[in-house]
């Protein structure tokens, strides 16, 4: 399970890496067509497969291309022989608003699952604490 970790960190290190260059392609490495997302912008209800994930992307990377950041703060993965899960806390935010909240932090969760010998993220959660 231990290697199973590594790879699941690895998988999530490379999908921010790739958020943070607004690397489309890279984004959507790794995850599955039927992907579920709860987003921090609506809809509520969530998005349901890769084609409505993959539409979410390019209006952040257009925000993002003002100067905001998008790092792993912190990650803990759990991994089973077929299913995983993570949970990372990010610093996702304009410099302006980061002065302003210093201790701003985006929450993120991952389900995975093991498809042949490849993790694929299934489900994705982002969301900000309401202050």
């Amino acid at each position: 399970m231990a290697d199973d970790e590594a790879r699941i960190r690895a998988l999530i290190t490379k999908w921010a890496d790739a958020v943070h260059r607004g690397d489309l392609d890279g984004v959507l490495a790794d995850h599955a067509e039927d992907i579920v997302m709860f987003d921090v912008p609506p809809p509520h209800e969530g998005l349901h497969g890769l084609d409505a994930y993959r539409a979410t992307w390019p209006p952040f990377f257009t925000w993002q291309a003002q100067g905001a950041n998008f790092e792993i703060e912190s990650l803990e993965v759990t991994a089973g022989t077929d299913v995983a899960y993570a949970y990372a806390l990010l610093r996702c935010g304009t410099p302006e608003e980061l002065t302003e909240r210093p201790t701003l932090r985006l929450r993120l969760t991952l389900g995975l699952r093991k498809e042949g010998d490849r993790w694929l993220v299934a489900h994705e959660h982002h969301s900000f604490p309401h202050d």
